[in-house]
């Protein structure tokens, strides 16, 4: 597609706090011209976007595709597959594989194994253990987006918990740290309770229970007074309570030392679907309380929560039929992020643009992503056409993961993607790939 020119005519453009309707010239993957009556320019391919919205493609700044180690659940091919029909044009992945990408040489590794593979853009995590403090301060922003540190048990074997580890990686990091906070003390005391009541058989709805508030908070505050006491760059992961927002501040993110993410789940979700979806909504941490997820979506709109992603994390539906607790944590969802981040522009609890800022301006700027995340003339062309008029229902037959279920099945989401360009080249059209593989690797510069 080297050459090709494309032009977008008539699309309603949501791009910096503005909906514009307007005109977009593509060129060699980047963005030419952003503006008015191009009707006339030559060009490859014309696309009339009359009723739809253009917007900047979807950051996903957590997901877990899978690979290497773990592909029966999924793999770079085809959990991006299901990315860009979700309207996700880059992607940033998570270490816990196997093996774990606790080294630069197992995170070089994960690059090559994604050139020519990834539909969308793609950043990979080095992750943090109790042992390699040695590698995490020789990395450089060049090479990862980030350090991820699960500091409570998550899947795996990658929870830090030795309290001299901790300190040393908040001092010495160079690069942004990113956080998975759940205290494991007071989940393994509330799991004995729990267990104590119902013995081998403790219901999924006490997931939110055993994965408490309180757990949360314990390790969350703990990461920011750490963060606080050695000026280190801190990102926390997948926030699910009212009370952790009290650690963040409002404000926008350009500047802020310590930031904060949501998850579409979470935003969506609430423990009352325990009951009809059990283990097919078991993640950590929990989905929680209806309040909780009202004050998520609050905390959006106020700023104090600065991005919203993901946290893509399939497995197989047999393993998810197990009994709550051996059942894994985690859900495929990456095929409707944007369709589940827009519910909330169609419930009048989130305005366009602030959907497009949390899932793309502030995640560019946050990460520090060259040449991405806007609809800005020099910019790749990491574009999404949306129709907010004509949804779809979410179907077996369509889903593109490796696991091909979805705790969505049969539901209706009042928005669709109907495009999807990665780097210019179409990657989703009209509910189908196109065979088009164009993702690269994602310049980050999120540096201490």
């Amino acid at each position: 597609m080297t050459g090709k020119t494309l032009l977008i005519v008539n699309a309603n453009i949501v791009n910096e706090g503005q909906i514009t309707q307007g005109d977009v010239l593509v060129r060699d993957g980047h963005i030419e011209r952003v503006g008015f009556g191009f009707t006339g320019q030559q060009a490859d391919r014309i696309i009339d976007a009359r009723g739809r919205h253009l917007l900047p493609g979807m950051i996903d700044d957590q997901v877990h595709f899978r690979e290497p180690g773990l592909t029966h659940k999924g793999d770079i091919a085809t959990e991006s597959s299901a990315a860009v029909a979700g309207g996700i044009t880059s992607f940033m992945d998570m270490p816990n594989s196997i093996p774990n990408t606790t080294s630069r040489t197992a995170l070089a590794d994960k690059y090559l194994a994604a050139a020519g593979r990834a539909r969308a853009n793609f950043a990979f995590y080095l992750g943090g253990a109790n042992d390699n403090i040695d590698e995490i301060r020789a990395v450089r922003p060049e090479q990862t987006c980030g350090v991820k540190v699960f500091m409570g048990a998550s899947t795996g074997n990658m929870l830090v918990d030795d309290p001299v580890t901790l300190e040393r990686i908040f001092a010495d990091c160079p690069v942004l740290i990113a956080t998975h906070c759940e205290d494991n003390a007071v989940i393994r005391a509330n799991e004995q309770r729990l267990r104590a009541q119902y013995g081998d058989d403790v219901p999924v709805a006490a997931h939110p229970l055993i994965r408490s508030a309180e757990a949360c908070y314990q390790s969350s505050s703990l990461a920011v007074s750490l963060a606080r006491r050695h000026d280190a760059r801190l990102h926390v992961l997948h926030l699910t309570t009212a009370r952790e927002l009290e650690l963040f501040t409002p404000g926008p993110v350009q500047g802020k030392r310590i930031t904060a993410e949501a998850c579409v789940h979470h935003l969506y979700l609430d423990d009352s679907r325990y009951e009809d979806l059990g283990n097919l909504i078991k993640c950590n941490p929990a989905v929680k309380t209806a309040a909780d997820r009202a004050a998520l979506v609050a905390a959006l709109r106020e700023d104090r929560i600065d991005v919203v992603a993901t946290d893509h994390a399939p497995h197989p539906l047999r393993e998810k039929e197990q009994s709550y607790l051996r059942a894994p944590a985690g859900l495929p969802l990456a095929q409707h992020a944007l369709p589940l981040a827009l519910e909330h522009y169609h419930d009048a609890a989130l305005s366009l643009e602030t959907v497009v800022r949390k899932t793309s301006h502030a995640v560019a700027d946050l990460f520090g992503i060259r040449d991405r995340g806007y609809v800005r003339e020099g910019y790749w062309a990491d574009l999404v056409l949306v129709d907010l008029n004509h949804g779809e229902e979410v179907r077996g037959d369509d889903l593109l993961y490796k696991v091909a279920w979805s705790p969505f099945e049969g539901m209706r989401f009042r928005s669709r993607v109907v495009l999807t360009l990665v780097n210019g080249v179409v990657a989703w059209e009209d509910g189908a790939l196109t065979g088009e593989v164009p993702g690269r690797r994602l310049e980050c510069h999120a540096a201490r």
